[in-house]
Parts: C-alpha cells; structure tokens; sequence
C-alpha cells in the first residue's frame, strides 16, 4: 500500500493541487489536520480532499474553531484574524463537514497511527525531546505520524523488551533527526524502533522552506519518504491579500515561516 500523507494544508489551494501531482500515483491518502485557517481557499480545499481517496483524516486545531467546536482565546493576533475570516467563509455543508472530522489519534493498519498534535491531546505541540517522548510511549502503533508544529523532524525511540528483564523505558535512548532539506528523505522503517515522524505542512511550511511538504509511506518497502514541491506561491499570496486577510499571511509564505 502506497499512502500519500498530507497535514496542515491551511486553506493553500495552489500548495494541495503541487503536491497532488508532484505526488504521482499513491493508493489512498492520509490526512493529519488543520485543512484550513491562515489561507484564502478554505472551501476549495475541503472539497478537493473530500474527493481524495481517503483511508483516513482527522481534523486539526484550525478546522475546531472554524466548525465553531472550539473558542479562538488559545490563537494569537494573526490566527485570531484569519480563523474569524475562515469560519464566515465556510458554506454550511463544509462547516457540517469539518465539524463531523473524528479526534485523532487514528489506528491505520498493525504499523501505522495518525495524529495530528499527539496520541494523548491533538493540541500539544511536539519541539521538545520529553514531549517526543511521552507521544512515543502513549502511541499504540510503532509509526506515529503527526503534524500541527508544519517542520518535518522524526523522533526515534527503542522499541524496548518486555518481561522481568526488561530494561526500564528511563533507559530508552531517544533520537531526534532534522531531514535534510533540499532532496527526499528516506526513513527505512524496518529497524524494530518505535518512530514518531512529521512530514511537515503542505500550505503553511515553517522550516525556511517555502515549498510544500509531503510524505509517501510504502508499507510494503517499509520505507517512509518526506518530499518536498515548489507551487505557485504568487497566486496564493495575492489570494491572501485579495481576500482581505493580514499580508503578513501571503509575506510568510516566501520564507517558510
């Protein structure tokens, strides 16, 4: 099986349509959250993934209050703005949509789980080593892909021993992996470890890469393949600024931040 992984799109029309084809043939795709908020396209966005051969989505922090489930008070000044604009924007049926997205984490297959912040809270941001650490131990799979922080990094932890004689998990050695910008990343998932990886964000990418950023998972390879693709970032920062949401959110786009 062949999934094509996607987070954090926020309303980035031109960055969903690059990656779709830049992407190629994939069987189903899984979806991490945050589909919407920052972007001008919220709708066009929705209804493109809702067309997408789905094997599983959740929804993100963004894609709560935009439904009206949570209230704006955890977002600053610019995200405020731009999720008070995305909820006005949205129709009813996509509304009804993302408001209907299951909590993460989800149970793909015996290997695989998503989640969008961590397994235990959808909302935690993962950057520290204790929070990797804490996500890795509660995830029910040996693969936990997650989103929510738009920079790719994975998070190695081993798998450990079970029984009188195992060592304590305190002893666990954790490693921590920034991919290498600028060329696909390969992670070769066949060591026995437990593996938290984010592919980082399709619409909103925040490691100075402005290009969007993607994942390909073959569960038969074994293999797990961060990928990144230039769009059309011009149109999509004129659609920001035509829309009457915050330049600073069409500047940031060019610098990955």
């Amino acid at each position: 099986m062949r999934y094509l992984v996607i987070s954090d799109i926020h309303a980035n029309l031109e960055a969903l349509e690059a990656t779709l084809q830049a992407a190629g043939p994939y069987d189903q795709a899984l979806v991490l959250g945050d589909l919407v908020g920052y972007g001008a396209d919220p709708n066009a966005v929705i209804e493109r993934v809702r067309a997408l051969p789905v094997a599983a989505i959740i929804r993100g922090n963004h894609d709560k209050v935009a439904a009206g489930l949570d209230s704006v008070e955890s977002f600053n000044y610019l995200a405020r703005q731009a999720i008070e604009w995305t909820a006005a924007a949205l129709t009813p049926g996509n509304r009804d949509w993302l408001a209907a997205l299951p909590q993460g984490p989800a149970l793909i297959d015996e290997f695989t789980e998503i989640c969008h912040g961590t397994p235990l809270d959808e909302d935690v941001y993962i950057f520290e080593e204790m929070d990797a650490v804490r996500a890795l131990r509660s995830a029910e799979r040996r693969l936990c892909l997650f989103g929510h922080t738009h920079v790719p990094a994975m998070f190695t932890l081993g798998a450990g021993e079970t029984g009188p004689d195992a060592p304590a998990p305190g002893l666990m050695q954790l490693d921590v992996t920034v991919p290498v910008q600028g060329s696909p990343f390969e992670i070769d998932l066949t060591p026995p470890l437990r593996y938290l990886v984010n592919c980082g964000a399709v619409g909103q990418p925040r490691d100075g890469d402005s290009r969007a950023a993607y994942g390909m998972l073959d569960t038969e390879a074994r293999t797990l393949t961060i990928m990144r693709t230039v769009y059309n970032l011009a149109l999509a920062q004129t659609k920001i600024v035509d829309a009457g949401l915050p330049e600073v959110l069409a500047q940031r786009l060019a610098v990955g931040r």
